[in-house]
């Protein structure tokens, strides 16, 4: 098996995905997961191109956000579309990061992630609201590379 299915278990990645369920009730914004392993890009750029492969950049408020994880690079990058970019701060995400990282150290990785997402969740409320009728655009599932 590889690096990349052995991240997690597949009740671990049931968990993760109840976290992005969770956290997307609060707010429009969109959050998904993706883990592969290993790129030879920067790991920002490659968070950059897998939110478009994904479609991440197609919803209606650009306000997707990605947390990407290349599993035997041990590094992770998250990735928040323009509409997210036009209304937050510098450093909006800098407390999602810490949140995955310090899990991540200990070889958390599971509680890393739904951390993360709680997080984002928690920061994105503030920006992009859920509203009544809010359309869940993106699947919450985990995508894989």
């Amino acid at each position: 098996m590889s690096r990349v299915e052995d991240f997690l278990t597949p009740e671990e990645e049931l968990d993760v995905v109840q976290a992005i369920i969770k956290a997307e009730k609060k707010t429009s914004g969109e959050i998904r997961v993706h883990i592969e392993a290993h790129t030879r890009l920067d790991h920002f750029e490659r968070a950059k191109e897998v939110f478009h492969l994904l479609k991440m950049d197609n919803t209606k408020d650009e306000n997707g956000v990605l947390i990407y994880v290349a599993v035997n690079d041990r590094k992770f990058a998250i990735y928040g579309d323009r509409g997210i970019d036009k209304v937050v701060p510098e450093g909006f995400w800098d407390s999602t990061r810490d949140a995955i990282a310090q899990q991540f150290k200990n070889d958390h990785f599971k509680q890393g992630l739904i951390d993360g997402v709680l997080k984002a969740g928690k920061v994105l409320e503030t920006h992009f609201p859920w509203f009544h009728g809010n359309e869940n655009e993106l699947s919450d599932e985990i995508s894989k590379g």
